[in-house]
């Protein structure tokens, strides 16, 4: 799915008033509709709402649906409209005037002074004041009532975006002077500012409203932004063919593990394997041999010749894939052989954990690392790469640049696990829950995208199906033994259930 700016979002609603025959204001209602239907199956007829609207159309859809949901016997629907310049925009005014027209309605228009109403925690308050056109942050009076609003403690319900929110990004905009919405409703596109992490307490829930937005014109939007789902994902996955063995869904090599973090590498090769790869070779420090080989006995073992640490990452076969880092430690001789490794390997790479941190310490191997090489950092990770970021925004900006200018994929882990190429496409993952922040999950994320380049998916796109396929498998472990319950093993173990559920 895509995700598209303020100013294309402007566009696709023009676009579809010209190919539907349909006027702005019947688009409108339409949205309108949406949003009322959504509250009445929340909330009960005798629920008092407080509808706040400002002067544009946001304002316009709120008045829209403070009219419908009076209509429908919501008898204790209160109106603030804020008209404090004189001027509404010409669809706002319309609404204006329907609810005018009504009769017996509690409507309040605010041309100078606003007393506010009592607020408390019981009430419903929905967020109509500014929306994606917005282009300045609150100030004054507006400022004042979105304060007023937050600290009520009542349930906002904002639509579009909670006032005060850009569509894109905020890093420069002081949250605190924003509406903080407990469900924020929008129009069938996603918006970039869901995605990131500060902007949560803001947005609470959010949800999408088809109000039938020309499909056409949403295709034809230019975007480097994508949110994955199962649609984007079902079609990428190849499926099994009889007369097929091994040799078929390609040979991983997985460099991981030392004296304590054996563990690692275990749930690597165990995600490979779940995810469908056809052999797995786990190169370790010599004393994890019988861990690995106990625990994941589908999997090869190559003995390095250290006992406690991996002292040679030289690659002695052919394997369509190298994965290397979990558990992997930053013993300078380890650092040493993965100099050497990405120096000589002609395989694809993903690079995560201690991999990542091992160039951390040694700066300079960044710029021996292959183009279309996979980097899974987390925020920690990312960050002693790069440089300390002040926000998910930065980070993520920081991640464009370093992807461009490396050639690197970059898999940043999160809530929204993130896939940036180097071409400026940026992919946003829709599965997983809080209980895959256990771990051990980044190591069996790095065993599941190793696994799809082994059996012959480019990088990029095993990179974002891995991340889909990782979360989805966190999904179904919370599903059999709840959030709680959740352990990288289990997410490991659901991979290929995941697999085969995104593509019956």
């Amino acid at each position: 799915m895509r995700i598209i700016d303020a100013k294309g979002i402007r566009a696709i609603d023009t676009a579809t008033c010209e190919s539907q025959q349909i006027s702005s204001i019947d688009l409108m209602e339409r949205a309108a509709n949406a949003i009322a239907v959504e509250i009445m199956t929340r909330f009960l007829p005798t629920q008092r709402i407080v509808v706040v609207a400002g002067p544009g159309n946001n304002g316009g859809d709120a008045l829209a649906v403070a009219r419908m949901l009076i209509e429908q016997g919501y008898s204790r629907v209160e109106i603030y409209l804020f008209n404090v310049t004189g001027k509404l925009s010409h669809d706002c005014n319309v609404e204006r005037e329907r609810l005018l027209a009504m009769e017996g309605i509690a409507f309040t228009e605010i041309t100078r002074t606003f007393t506010p109403p009592a607020l408390s925690k019981s009430d419903v308050v929905v967020d109509g004041l500014f929306g994606s056109g917005l282009r300045e942050p609150l100030q004054g009076g507006f400022q004042a009532v979105a304060v007023y609003i937050n600290e009520s403690g009542a349930f906002v319900i904002s639509i579009d975006l909670p006032s005060g929110l850009f569509c894109e990004w905020n890093s420069n905009t002081d949250r605190r002077h924003m509406v903080h919405a407990n469900l924020t409703l929008a129009f069938q596109l996603p918006r970039l500012a869901f995605f990131f992490a500060e902007n949560h307490h803001v947005i609470g829930e959010w949800k999408l409203l088809d109000i039938g937005l020309d499909e056409m014109a949403i295709r034809k939007m230019q975007t480097n932004y994508r949110m994955v789902d199962a649609q984007n994902i079902a079609p990428l996955i190849h499926r099994r063919l009889p007369f097929t063995g091994k040799r078929d869904y390609g040979s991983l090599l997985i460099f991981a593990g030392s004296t304590g973090m054996t563990g690692a590498a275990v749930l690597a090769a165990r995600a490979a394997l779940h995810a469908g790869a056809g052999l797995v070779t786990v190169h370790g420090a010599r004393r994890g041999s019988d861990i690995v080989q106990t625990a994941v006995p589908e999997s090869m073992y190559e003995p390095d010749r250290g006992d406690h640490f991996i002292t040679d990452m030289k690659v002695h076969h052919n394997h369509q894939a190298v994965a290397v880092g979990p558990g992997i430690g930053t013993q300078d001789a380890t650092i040493n052989a993965l100099e050497m490794l990405l120096q000589n390997c002609k395989s694809p790479l993903i690079l995560d954990a201690d991999a990542l941190n091992c160039i951390a310490k040694r700066p300079t191997l960044l710029q021996l690392v292959p183009p279309e090489t996979i980097i899974t950092p987390h925020i920690g990770e990312f960050d002693r790469l790069f440089g300390d970021q002040r926000s998910s925004e930065d980070r993520l900006k920081t991640a464009l640049e370093m992807a461009r200018r490396y050639g690197l994929i970059i898999v940043l882990k999160g809530h929204h696990t993130t896939v940036v190429r180097p071409n400026g496409m940026v992919y946003f993952n829709t599965t997983g829950n809080p209980g895959m922040a256990t771990a051990g999950a980044g190591d069996v994320l790095t065993g599941i995208i190793a696994a799809f380049v082994a059996q012959g998916y480019q990088p990029h796109f095993a990179a974002f199906i891995g991340v889909y396929i990782h979360g989805l498998a966190g999904d179904i472990a919370a599903e059999k033994w709840g959030q709680f319950g959740v352990t990288a093993g289990a997410i490991a173990d659901c991979a290929g259930l995941a697999i085969a559920k995104t593509i019956q």
